[in-house]
């Protein structure tokens, strides 16, 4: 297979991996959730992709596996392989720009940019970051629950619009 069917290919797989939607979140595309990692061709003509689950407990996986199976037999790119891999451990931070819009247009408050690490030790709790209500706007919020509809939200309500909502937490 020559470069420009290989790009060709791939390029395909992309557009057609785009149009899948997160099965918790359907207002946002596993490619802009981060969670495509890469789409090659194998020699022998296999289109191979990488998935990396957003923790390894996800009980999306499978369902996320089969969609992309699914999306990428329609658009005619069999055969493929699929190969889940769980290091680097997936974060927040690979959510892009236009998923972290579509996130906050569906009332989902998307995750800051995940913490550095420290080589000191806290001696107390931090404070917690304000997080804006992605309906009005407003950082007048509070922390109803550590956990929302999934393990990876937490429940939050708006003091100015007073607005239910969940936050993606960065991980």
């Amino acid at each position: 297979m020559c470069g420009a069917e290989l790009r060709s290919k791939t390029q395909v797989a992309w557009e057609a991996l785009q149009a899948v939607p997160d099965p918790e979140v359907p207002a946002i595309s596993l490619v802009e959730l981060g969670i495509v990692r890469e789409v090659t061709v194998d020699d022998d003509g296999t289109l191979a992709v990488v998935l990396t689950p957003t923790y390894s407990g996800c009980p999306a996986t499978e369902v996320i596996e089969a969609s992309v199976k699914t999306a990428l037999e329609e658009a005619g790119l069999a055969p493929l392989r699929i190969e889940q891999r769980r290091a680097p451990a997936w974060t927040t931070d690979w959510i892009s720009p236009a998923g972290r819009d579509k996130l906050r247009a569906y009332g989902i408050a998307p995750p800051g940019p995940v913490p550095a690490a420290t080589e000191q030790p806290l001696l107390f709790m931090p404070r917690p970051v304000a997080v804006p209500c992605p309906r009005c706007g407003s950082a007048r919020t509070e922390r109803l629950s550590a956990f929302g509809a999934t393990a990876c939200k937490a429940l939050y309500r708006c003091v100015a619009c007073r607005e239910p909502f969940e936050h993606f937490k960065p991980i």
